[in-house]
């Protein structure tokens, strides 16, 4: 086989070419580093406290996606979804919902406004999964990888392309 020759069974991310690129199964191996992590309204450090920003922004900072002193924060526990949003479209690419992919972003309401992000997985059983910070009311929150579904109470709003991410 010719050293250009590549086998059709070689998965797309380890394709010759993309080394130094961070793929999509790069964001999502680094964001499940996080996993059990302790949700921490505005903190940015694995295994010991994250939010929902956070674990984007370290995730990010992990892969040089970002400067590693790049920060978003000042932000209340309860955001208002439309700075979110905003926050967002600076730092990422909108893509269409039904165009959402592992290693993407989504955002999600709780109710009436965008609030909450997290990071798309391949879930173990075929499917997508979601990736988050997930703050309870008992204090006992976590990085957490769950299923990917419409919960009661939420609504897939926004997805995004992280920039740089091949």
């Amino acid at each position: 086989m010719a050293s250009d020759d590549v086998p059709f069974f070689v998965p797309l991310d380890s394709l010759p070419g993309d080394e130094g690129h961070v793929t999509r199964a790069d964001v999502i191996a680094e964001a499940r580093t996080w996993i059990g992590t302790p949700y921490k309204h505005q903190h940015r450090v694995k295994g010991h406290g994250v939010d929902c920003a956070g674990l984007l922004i370290g995730v990010a900072r992990e892969l040089g996606l970002v400067a590693p002193d790049f920060d978003v924060n000042g932000y209340e526990r309860k955001p208002d979804g439309f700075s979110l949003l905003q926050e967002c479209d600076r730092f990422m690419d909108r893509i269409h919902i039904w165009d959402l992919q592992p290693g993407n972003v989504l955002v999600v309401a709780f109710r009436r406004e965008p609030q909450h992000l997290g990071i798309i997985g391949d879930y173990l059983y075929g499917g997508l999964s979601f990736i988050q910070a997930l703050g309870t009311t008992d204090g006992k929150g976590a990085v957490v990888e769950w299923r990917l579904h419409e919960r009661r109470g939420w609504r897939h709003v926004q997805a995004y392309a992280l920039r740089g991410v091949v």
